[in-house]
């Protein structure tokens, strides 16, 4: 009976957390750049030890032990091109991450956003965290252009040509696993992970839009679906914990 008690209990917790991800992707809704958090469930099983073997080793026999819940960020699903006519708002076509500087000189990601410019001049994205490019845009600089291969230039008042400030480069992810996601659509590496550059011209990089934001890629029908679908699991977790209680309830009651 109190294995019922356990596996009832582990599927509460999973459920619990698969609610908190599919919340979030709801508030996110509206959240530029947002990438919603795919939840995945998985058999638990658990191993015993053989009461024949005098050493009480291992066996190989499993038995289940309830169900485990996994989170993970969506980040190759695309978002929708949302146009804002805003020369330093940035979006990207593609798999590609911008990379920034973090506050201790940490390597940290962003898809995008609206850029800034920081009083020593250098170009900064969220937060107003350092572009890793370390593009510095002279006092003088009356407009800045980004084209579709990360290739700045500003524009100054004197009728010159633009003047080419320097590339925002895109790098991929390898494993969406080792990522974790901080405030403001910036994303941290775990240790020991590693990201690629994209070479320019590649065209799994994708493409900057300048003037532009991408939407969340939070779809509202999937995320109902999936959060009626969630909480009918946690009401038969919960009607099964309820249900062992009065089994219990019985089997003491005959022992008096």
């Amino acid at each position: 009976m109190n294995g019922a008690f356990e596996i009832a209990g582990v599927g509460l917790v999973s459920q619990q957390q698969a609610l908190d991800a599919i919340a979030s992707n709801i508030a996110n809704i509206n959240t530029p750049g947002f990438k919603r958090s795919d939840v995945r469930f998985s058999e638990m099983l658990s191993r015993h030890a053989d009461a024949a073997s005098p050493r009480g080793d291992l066996s190989t026999s499993s038995a289940l032990a309830g169900v485990g819940v996994t989170i993970l960020l969506a980040l190759n699903e695309q978002g929708g091109i949302e146009p804002t006519a805003r020369p330093l708002d940035l979006a990207i076509v593609g798999d590609g991450f911008i990379e920034l500087m973090g506050p201790r000189g940490q390597n940290l990601l962003w898809r995008g956003g609206t850029l800034s410019i920081q009083e020593d001049g250098l170009l900064a994205g969220a937060d107003g965290l350092a572009l890793r490019a370390m593009i510095n845009v002279p006092e003088t600089a009356t407009g800045l252009s980004i084209d579709s291969e990360g290739i700045v230039r500003a524009t100054t008042g004197d009728g010159e040509a633009p003047i080419e400030l320097g590339r925002i480069a895109l790098v991929q992810i390898h494993d969406p696993s080792q990522v974790e996601r901080l405030d403001g659509g910036v994303y941290r590496l775990a240790e020991g992970a590693r990201v690629e550059e994209f070479h320019q011209g590649d065209a799994r990089a994708g493409a900057f839009v300048q003037g532009a934001l991408e939407r969340s890629n939070v779809e509202i029908n999937e995320e109902m679906v999936r959060l009626m679908i969630v909480q009918r699991a946690y009401a038969a977790n919960a009607q099964l914990v309820q249900a062992a209680d009065q089994m219990m309830a019985i089997a003491n009651g005959l022992r008096k």
